[in-house]
């Protein structure tokens, strides 16, 4: 299967696998002209601690209906630079440029210099179901488990 990407500016850059077995394609930051408050003269993106920003990619796509393209980290910036990926489903039938929203869990000020790193997309499968509302509460036919949620195994 062959995943179309456009360049919406001529600097942008394609996803990149760097290993042929490697689930996640590499996304990069492409400054799109905007000149908000988190944006220096030379197109850097500067993500105080605490805070959130949109990355823009440069890219569109056309996802092939079936599957969504799901955003996530990659582990050396998340647990390096403390920036982690919000929200992340990129659904078939979106034809705008691909953002990556970063949040900075750190305590210092990131700084994402054009043609950086910032996310890896992965290409996934969906399974599209029907909903149907349940008439009483014996969902999972009573399981030895119950109602045990965050951390009711002993979890540490």
């Amino acid at each position: 299967m062959k995943l179309k990407f456009y360049k919406i500016r001529p600097e942008a850059k394609l996803p990149v696998r760097v290993h042929r077995t490697d689930a996640g394609m590499d996304l990069f930051y492409c400054p799109n002209g905007d000149r908000g408050p988190c944006m220096a003269e030379d197109g850097e993106y500067w993500i105080p601690a605490r805070v959130s920003g949109l990355i823009s990619t440069g890219l569109k796509t056309e996802i092939p209906e079936g599957y969504m393209l799901e955003v996530k980290n990659k582990s050396g910036i998340a647990s390096k630079r403390q920036l982690v990926v919000g929200a992340c489903v990129v659904d078939p039938g979106y034809d705008g440029e691909i953002y990556v929203n970063l949040h900075n869990i750190g305590v210092e000020t990131q700084v994402i210099k054009p043609g950086d790193k910032i996310a890896q997309a992965v290409l996934v499968p969906v399974v599209h179901c029907d909903i149907e509302e349940a008439t009483g509460d014996d969902l999972n036919d009573g399981s030895s488990r119950g109602e045990g949620g965050f951390g009711s195994t002993g979890d540490r």
